[in-house]
């Protein structure tokens, strides 16, 4: 008997394409898609820059860690972390045994390019953001790495063309559910 493919969990730094790519694996593999931010946000009535400013960080990753527990109990999902959710360790512990991880590893100029003009990440409105990045990035790269099963470099290729690509790694874990990509590349 083949196993089934457990929940997938997404982590990686802001901009890595977690939603994106979460959002196309989820249909790919005809499961429901969620982003712990957005669970977060319609559990509370707020949004996460609300939170951030009533709270402060450490209110939010409170409210993050309860959400991640409960979501990584769900089967048969395609879950999205918040950048900052793996440095947590209870967090890591919750995605590390009850699913397979895959770290977006997305660098620091990738990251910039792609929250340049988002307003509602609170931890990059400061004046130095690519700083607050490259901190970030060195700190959370080796939990990153920790918790993974899989690791794929983002910003390099479509969206599309990294899922297939990731279908092809995830057939390792259980074939029963996994399905062949429409556009082989």
């Amino acid at each position: 008997m083949v196993e089934e493919l457990p929940s997938v969990f997404l982590v990686g730094p802001m901009g890595a394409g977690k939603t994106t790519i979460g959002k196309l694996l989820a249909k790919q593999l005809g499961r429901p898609f969620v982003d712990s931010d957005w669970y977060i946000e319609s559990q509370t009535g707020a949004d996460i820059a609300w939170i951030f400013a009533k709270e402060g960080e450490a209110g939010f990753r409170e409210r993050e860690t309860r959400a991640i527990d409960e979501l990584t109990q769900q089967s048969q999902i395609v879950l999205a972390t918040g950048g900052g959710a793996v440095m947590c360790a209870e967090n890591r512990a919750f995605l590390k045994q009850r699913g397979i991880v895959v770290y977006l590893n997305a660098a620091v100029d990738v990251q910039m390019a792609r929250t340049a003009k988002d307003k509602s990440r609170p931890l990059l409105q400061q004046p130095n953001p690519r700083k607050i990045l490259q901190d970030l990035y060195s700190t959370r790269d080796p939990l990153y790495r920790q918790v993974a099963h899989i690791i794929m470099p983002t910003g390099h290729t479509y969206p599309r063309h990294m899922v297939n690509q990731l279908l092809q790694q995830l057939q390792s874990f259980g074939l029963s559910t996994v399905i062949t990509p429409e556009h082989k590349s």
